[in-house]
């Protein structure tokens, strides 16, 4: 298992940092901005995460890491630079990297004791956080903040999918996937169509 998290903790900073630098573009941003975004993007979610758990911050601790998000981000910054793109594609990546870290961060929570419910929230922090920061980078109100399609919920579903499957016995592998098949299905489903979660209708009187 320590192996699959590995790769999949590369794998995820890999396709945030894309993210980043495709909603970047959109901002017309110099390649000094695309760096800051996508490598904010890549790795935030993972510090704060470790921040909580009092251990090592993963990129600090392997500069793979590191390495992978800037080599990432130049590279997409070159080969997409002058392309006219949908304003939403970022979105595609976006899920995956979700789908990526969400479980990579609900693993690592497990494997340092924490409690299902606060491992399931880890996995959620390391999955939505880098996209907040993406999004207050790039002068936008961050997406999971707002009524919009399923993000965190659907995180959050995918990380408890993972804990419950492992306490029944399956094996860590195999929950790892069908958890992030979960949050991934959920999230481009909920992007095609628009689907969201109830929104509080209410107000104060004057």
């Amino acid at each position: 298992m320590d192996d699959l998290l590995y790769w999949l903790g590369l794998a995820a900073v890999a396709v945030t940092a894309l993210t980043g630098v495709l909603d970047a573009g959109r901002k017309n941003m110099d390649l000094v901005g695309v760096i800051m975004v996508g490598t904010a993007t890549a790795l935030g979610g993972g510090t704060v995460r470790d921040i909580l758990l009092d251990r090592p911050v993963f990129w600090l601790g392997d500069q793979g890491y590191l390495v992978a998000a800037m080599l990432t981000t130049v590279l997409s910054f070159f080969l997409v630079r002058g392309w006219r793109l949908p304003p939403r594609l970022f979105l595609v990546p976006d899920a995956l990297g979700l789908a990526l870290f969400t479980i990579v961060g609900t693993q690592v929570g497990l494997q340092w004791h924490a409690p299902w419910l606060a491992a399931s929230l880890l996995g959620v922090i390391t999955g939505v956080v880098g996209g907040v920061l993406r999004d207050v980078l790039c002068n936008d109100v961050p997406s999971v903040f707002v009524h919009g399609e399923l993000y965190a919920s659907a995180a959050w579903l995918g990380a408890v999918t993972l804990i419950t499957l492992q306490a029944m016995g399956v094996s860590s592998v195999v929950a790892a996937w069908c958890g992030m098949t979960l949050i991934a299905v959920l999230r481009l489903l909920a992007i095609a169509y628009r689907i969201t979660l109830p929104v509080f209708r209410g107000g104060t009187k004057a």
